[in-house]
């Protein structure tokens, strides 16, 4: 499964009717129904605001919904195209902006589904790859010597705050997790302990 490295949106006019596909990142249902909710208060001038999400590790989490137009002729045809993507924890949404031509049935899939196709075609993805979640405190000098010498970890430091002491907070590929605990317990002689959530 991929994942995206950002967020990506496409709009087309067909018969005078606005379609703007978006493509975001989510963790969970609870965040797509959370970004959903984001995307109607944003246009609420929209006529549809139609959406598709998968999340999980293998993608096994799906949701969908026509919001308001014919069932089955716009979230079906995203979520088919999303799911044909091998993309996983993200959501597409499709918002329309009625232009007073009806596209009947088969011209909404059509619609829809291209929509969902041109975003899904503009987005950057990477594999997915499991990560966990750290803090650790250390000294001014133990920070100096872990920086220098984690360069190696696939490691994306999410903060740091300086005070008496440093706090880093970040992810690691889980599978670099325990070479990571026994590089600094090495490094700091037992000193520094990482705390995983």
């Amino acid at each position: 499964m991929k994942v995206l490295k950002g967020s990506f949106e496409y709009l087309t006019i067909i018969k005078k009717s606005r379609f703007l596909a978006e493509l975001n990142s989510v963790e969970s249902q609870k965040d797509a129904r959370e970004k959903l909710l984001e995307f109607k208060k944003k246009y609420k001038d929209a006529t549809h605001v139609v959406h598709a999400f998968v999340v999980g590790k293998n993608g096994e989490v799906l949701g969908m919904s026509d919001d308001g137009e014919p069932c089955g002729t716009a979230g079906r045809p995203v979520l088919d195209v999303l799911k044909g993507s091998g993309i996983t924890n993200c959501i597409l949404t499709v918002t329309r902006w009625f232009g007073g031509t009806l596209l009947g049935t088969g011209g909404l899939v059509k619609a829809y589904g291209e929509a969902a196709k041109a975003v899904i075609a503009a987005a950057e993805t990477e594999e997915l790859v499991e990560k966990a979640s750290f803090t650790f405190s250390c000294s001014y000098v133990e920070y100096e010597i872990i920086k220098r010498a984690v360069k190696d970890f696939n490691i994306a430091v999410e903060s740091e705050d300086f005070s008496e002491n440093v706090l880093i907070r970040g992810t690691i590929y889980l599978d670099e997790k325990d070479d990571f605990v026994n590089k600094i317990k090495d490094l700091t002689f037992g000193k520094v302990f990482v705390d995983f959530k």
